[in-house]
């Protein structure tokens, strides 16, 4: 792989999704990308980005953006934002909804889905029966991969280890074999997600630096380790598209290493752990 073929990957993943790769990155870039090239028994990078910039090759530049994407998540992860949504925001909000009101929550940049179901579990212990109100998350990755594998909600004894064990009783169950794939069913330990977490979460396909779909407003948005990706221009558009969709009174979620700036932090302030409220009416 030449200075060249990196430069070249390097724009095509900035303009598909906003992610920045510095040239500290080519060997990460070759180890995900060279597999990738012995599959299709390709020889040189250089044919490869010749490929994939083809617009005929709309598939295969997808599967290389997914191949560059980092997916590190677990359930529960940094805590606290559970905990404030618990104790802060969801209160009012299911209260609300009792009464006929919307709430939507949605995690953007949901990877396999442990956000999502974390943010349900929390919803589920304090209203049990809440998919049967005016209640739904959202949970979008640009990662058709991950996306899917959300949606199916079959994850390993492993990824369990973060949810507590009132939950894992109530909300998991051993999921059925697998044909074919000799996953699944309590021999190798596989759970799914019950109804009532698959009833609550939707899951689909989102670009965040594209066309956002969606026309409501929402009552929180995780978008956690997420924008460390982007330089710093298309961070502070993605948090202002944020902020107009947010509701008032509503929160902004971010990861530990992440710090609002630009228009955004006109109508969103930090309230503690890396959380934002949305001021104004």
């Amino acid at each position: 792989m030449t200075e060249a073929d990196f430069l070249k990957i390097a724009d095509m993943l900035y303009k598909d999704a906003g992610i920045h790769l510095s040239p500290s990155k080519t060997d990460l870039v070759y180890s995900r990308l060279s597999k990738r090239l012995r599959t299709l028994g390709i020889a040189s990078f250089k044919d490869y980005c010749a490929l994939v910039a083809d617009s005929s090759n709309a598939g295969e530049r997808m599967t290389m953006l997914a191949s560059l994407t980092t997916n590190v998540t677990h359930f529960f992860r940094e805590k606290h934002h559970f905990d404030h949504l618990r104790e802060h925001l969801l209160p009012p909000l299911l209260q609300a909804a009792r009464q006929g009101e919307r709430v939507r929550l949605w995690s953007a940049g949901c990877s396999t889905g442990h956000e999502p179901y974390s943010m349900a579990m929390t919803l589920l212990a304090m209203m049990p029966n809440a998919a049967s109100h005016d209640i739904r998350i959202l949970a979008t990755d640009i990662d058709p991969n991950v996306v899917a594998t959300g949606r199916a909600g079959i994850y390993g004894a492993s990824d369990l280890g973060g949810v507590p064990a009132e939950y894992r009783r109530r909300w998991f169950r051993p999921a059925p074999p697998i044909a074919g794939t000799g996953r699944g069913g309590t021999d190798e330990m596989d759970f799914e997600v019950v109804d009532a977490m698959r009833d609550l979460v939707v899951f689909r396909e989102l670009n965040l630096i594209g066309q956002w779909p969606m026309k409501g407003r929402f009552d929180a948005i995780f978008c956690r380790n997420v924008t460390i990706y982007f330089d710093q221009q298309t961070r502070e558009r993605v948090w202002k598209r944020f902020a107009e969709r947010i509701q008032p009174g509503g929160y902004l979620y971010v990861g530990h290493s992440e710090r609002l700036g630009g228009p955004a932090t006109a109508v969103l302030t930090y309230e503690s752990n890396t959380s934002y409220r949305k001021t104004g009416a």
